[in-house]
Order: structure tokens, then sequence, then C-alpha cells
């Protein structure tokens, strides 16, 4: 993630004027290189990092607290303020702070105030993850979160000492990533990048940060913690208690849904009883939002606990089928054969029950069995075939290869 010093200085270079970014009780957090035309008022601001109170009540009755929109505040004639423009920046409806630009020698253009407007929500975030942080600068927050999710122990020691996580508490993870990505089968190596601009190919990660960090300011009680990787974002939560089955959680995971600008899976990992342990709980809720994405039926959030045989089908390659469904996967017009099997096989080889599951006379549904037999040269009384070939329809629903039409509970 860019620091905010850093996203202050290259907002500054691009307009080619200083730049000075205060939150809003009119606290200096960050400022550009100061080049230019420069007046008491920003040189006061900069030395006792705040703005004084006269600067304060005049900025007021300007309308700079109300203001949605960036503003021209006028100078004042002789050695009195130089003129300004403020850019709001808020979040969620929230005012956050404040971009000023001294808007002389020469005004600012309308397209560059129109640039400075623009990249205030971006800044904005940088600036609400900055006051939720807990003793961590925004940037250490994330690298000890980083390393946390890398299984480093000092990573988990460091937040705890910071007041970022209770100590001795329960930490359960909770993973969201978009709907319609590319399916990805391994973590791979964490980064340690949330974007929070909106340049081509960020927009993404952009809104993962923005659903985070909406959310983490309405679970304070939970002291929750997040990483924003490339396809996805994981929240840490103080679960409460490391028994299974985690009724917090879930209900965290539906408030994840609501905080998220766009349409995502959610991964619920088990608790495990201290900070140390988020890394496995964090391996769990990605395979789990990572099963929800890729299975159909499988509804918009998945709890790692009740994923089935799918926890164990995400480590397999998914190439790796019964040889005998490879031309049944391939032709559309067998998709009803694979539903029979699916359904006979998840019913442990009942044709009473999958009859009455299927609406299926007995006659068509043994037809259908037969038919499976032949093209898929396998034989339904051997149990290691039956084991093959249902394991091979759970591996190629995860695959997105095998999409039945009605998906059954439970399947």
């Amino acid at each position: 993630m860019a620091t905010l010093q850093q996203s202050v200085d290259d907002l500054a270079a691009r307009l080619g004027r200083p730049l000075l970014v205060e939150d809003r009780l009119h606290r200096v957090v960050a400022h550009s290189e100061q080049t230019g035309a420069m007046d008491d008022a920003r040189r006061d601001s900069i030395l006792r990092r705040r703005a004084t109170p006269e600067a304060r009540r005049r900025l007021a009755a300007a309308g700079i607290h109300d203001a949605t929109a960036p503003l021209r505040i006028p100078g004042a004639p002789g050695t009195g303020p130089l003129p300004r423009v403020c850019v709001p920046v808020r979040h969620d409806g929230g005012l956050l702070g404040f971009l000023w630009f001294i808007d002389a020698d020469p005004p600012m253009t309308e397209a560059q105030v129109a640039e400075a407007a623009a990249a205030a929500p971006g800044l904005g975030l940088t600036l609400l993850h900055e006051s939720l942080t807990a003793g961590l600068p925004a940037r250490r927050e994330l690298e000890a979160v980083a390393g946390l999710m890398l299984g480093e122990h000092d990573a988990a020691r460091r937040l705890v000492e910071a007041g970022a996580f209770p100590r001795a508490q329960p930490v359960t993870a909770l993973v969201a990533r978009p709907c319609g990505l590319a399916e990805t089968r391994s973590p791979g190596p964490v980064e340690t990048r949330p974007l929070v601009g909106t340049r081509p190919g960020e927009e993404v990660r952009a809104a993962l940060e923005q659903g985070a960090l909406t959310l983490r300011r309405r679970l304070t009680g939970h002291h929750p913690l997040h990483l924003v990787r490339h396809d996805h974002v994981v929240l840490l939560i103080a679960a409460g208690t490391a028994e299974p089955g985690p009724p917090v959680a879930l209900g965290i995971a539906e408030e994840l849904h609501a905080a998220m600008p766009l349409p995502v899976t959610v991964g619920v990992g088990r608790p495990r009883p201290e900070l140390d342990g988020a890394a496995a709980s964090y391996a769990e809720a990605r395979h789990a939002a990572e099963v929800a994405a890729r299975v159909t039926g499988a509804g918009r959030t998945a709890e790692w606990t009740r994923l089935g045989v799918y926890r164990m089908l995400t480590h397999l390659p998914d190439h790796d089928l019964h040889p005998g469904l490879e031309p049944l996967l391939d032709d559309d017009q067998h998709l009803p054969l694979l539903e029979t099997l699916e359904a006979y096989l998840d019913l442990a080889g009942s044709a009473v029950a999958t009859s009455r599951a299927l609406r299926l006379h007995r006659t068509s549904l043994y037809y259908r069995l037969q038919r499976v037999e032949e093209l898929a040269g396998t034989d339904l009384k051997d149990g290691g075939e039956r084991l093959a070939l249902h394991l091979s329809l759970k591996l190629a629903r995860l695959s997105g290869r095998y999409r039945p039409r009605t998906p059954r509970p439970g399947s």
C-alpha cells in the first residue's frame, strides 16, 4: 500500500503544485515539498502541525465542513492568507479531512481541480486506514498482517503489543473474493500492497480495500485487521470462542457482503485460540471462498467446517479425473446422465432414494445408470470405481467443467 506521504507527493508532482493534507480536526497529517507561493497560514500549519484557531474559524465560515465538492476560498488583501482550493475528503458520508492547495501563481485550472477531486477517494481510504489502526502506522500494520499470513510468530506479537488485537483472544479469518475472477488454485506469496487508486487494473483491489475499511469502522469491538491481495481480501476478527461453529463470524460475513461495492463470495475459516494461529484460519477461509465461487449451488458464503469432501479436493489437480468421465463431460447432451450418476452416488447407491430425489421412474434410472457404465467403461458394482467416479464429479464441479442445472442441497 502506498503510504499517505507517497500518495501526497505523487499528487503534488502530477499537479505541479504543493499540497497539504489535514484531518477533520485540522491537524496536519502530511504535506509535499512546499515550493512557490507561501503565506503565514501555511507556514504556521506546518510548523505547529495544526491550523491556528483563527484560521479554523475563517475556514469553517467558508463552509468547508459541509462541502462535498472542491471549494475555492478567496484570499485576503495585502499580507493576509492567499486564496486556496479545498478538496474535502469523505468516506461513506463521513468527513475524514481536507486537501489544501494554494490557488495562486498561477491559480489552479479546472482540470487540475478535477484531478485533485478524483484523487481524494483514494487518499481518503489511506486516511481512514490510518485512523483505524491502533498504535501502529497503517503501513506497519499491513506488514505485520502480511507476516502473520505467512505464519511469522513475531508478527502476532507486534500486533498484540501495539494494541491492534487483544492478547489470548481467539481469531477467525474471513476471505472475500470478487465474483467472476479467473480461478487460481494456490494462494501464492502474500503481497503487501492493497491498492487505493483507480488507475487501470486497480479497480478491484480499490473496491476490496474500500469494503474492508468500511466494515472495520463498524466492527471496532471485534478488533478487525485486514489485508488486500490482487484477487481477494482477508479480514481477521476477534471471534469470541474457539469452539467449532462460528455464528459471530457468519453474521460478519453477511456484513462483509453488504460493505463490498462489488459482488463477492466469502469463506469463513475455523477460529484459532490466539492470533498466531491466524494463518491456518486464513488458509481455510481462502479455500472455502474458492469453493463458494466455483461450485454451483454452494451459496455466496461457505464455512470451512461445512465443506465436506471439498476440504480435500481443493488441494488436488482438477485434470486428474476418472478417464471414463471425459467424454461425458465434453458433451452437453450427457448432462442428465452426469446429474443422475452424482445423485445416485451422493445417496450411497440407493436406487429408491435416487428415484425419489430426481422424481424419476425406477426403470428410467436403471437405464441411465446402464448408459453411464457403457459410455464411461465402468462398473457401478465396483466400490473402487464408484469412489473414483464420485470424487471425479466433485473435482469437475470445483473446476467448473461440470455444472448441474439444478443443484441438490448438500451436493
